[in-house]
């Protein structure tokens, strides 16, 4: 099967680290495609980063060979549903899929992510997601998310840290790791801190697969309907349903892709 993980930043090293860690935990016979937004900021730390970012997942869906599954790889999981409704093949968010991973392997879990203005915005996905019962707290570790990359940098040892407070301070079960860039410590801390250490990327990529091998697909009933036609103005005209249509008839109308094996 063809698996499409969108980094809807245009921060390309970014995309390779998610790729690592999505192509450790694919199945044989699972394609991982990297795609990194062409247009957008270079991180994602904002409601306005996350607004202007959903142009870029739009494209990466409609353009090139249909995917089996697509991931956007953010945790503010940014136009999950929009990309949802352009699409019949399955469309994770890798916030989405971490907290509900974390729910098998323990009654509680902690979230530990990047900065304090993303806490809230986790904290408002804990919310959407219905999971306030599960998450016993959101941690913010203060490091931006490039300095998730950067030699030199405090990150490793501040995630640490919070993970350890999770711990100590929530008694959380689980920890959930709060960003894409992070995807490398999972394994790391698990061994260091002795719960589940939930990584987001890997998540996403083994409930896609799930999703694909079970023949679902996303529904064409209600709001996740195909986008109505109507013209759009300015400098989103080109993303009219119409045009999109003509840009990818394939995945925009009809049956998903035939599942690869």
């Amino acid at each position: 099967m063809l698996i499409k993980l969108i980094n809807p930043n245009t921060t390309s090293s970014m995309t390779e680290l998610m790729g690592g860690a999505a192509r450790t935990v694919a199945a044989t016979g699972s394609e991982i495609v990297l795609a990194t937004s062409r247009s957008g900021p270079a991180s994602i730390e904002g409601h306005y980063d996350e607004a202007l970012s959903v142009v870029g997942v739009i494209d990466e869906i409609v353009r090139g060979e249909p995917a089996d599954a697509y991931i956007i790889g953010c945790f503010g999981d940014p136009g999950l549903l929009a990309a949802r409704e352009i699409t019949t093949s399955p469309v994770l968010g890798i916030a989405e899929s971490a907290m509900h991973a974390a729910t098998f392997v323990a009654t509680s879990f902690s979230i530990v992510t990047t900065l304090e203005r993303t806490r809230i915005i986790s904290e408002h996905l804990v919310r959407s997601y219905g999971m306030q019962n599960h998450c016993r707290r959101v941690r913010a570790t203060d490091v931006p998310v490039l300095d998730l990359e950067k030699p030199g940098s405090n990150a490793d040892a501040a995630i640490l840290a919070e993970c350890e407070k999770a711990l100590m301070e929530d008694h959380a079960g689980a920890i959930v790791l709060g960003c894409a860039g992070m995807a490398s410590l999972a394994a790391r801390l698990q061994q260091r801190l002795g719960v589940p250490v939930i990584d987001c990327v890997a998540a996403a990529v083994k409930f896609a697969e799930a999703l694909v091998g079970m023949g679902l697909r996303t529904s064409k009933v209600g709001d996740l309907a195909f986008p109505l036609p109507k013209a759009y103005a300015g400098k989103l005209s080109d993303y009219a349903p119409t045009s999109l249509r003509l840009h990818n008839s394939q995945s925009l109308a009809g049956p998903a892709t035939s599942v690869r094996s």
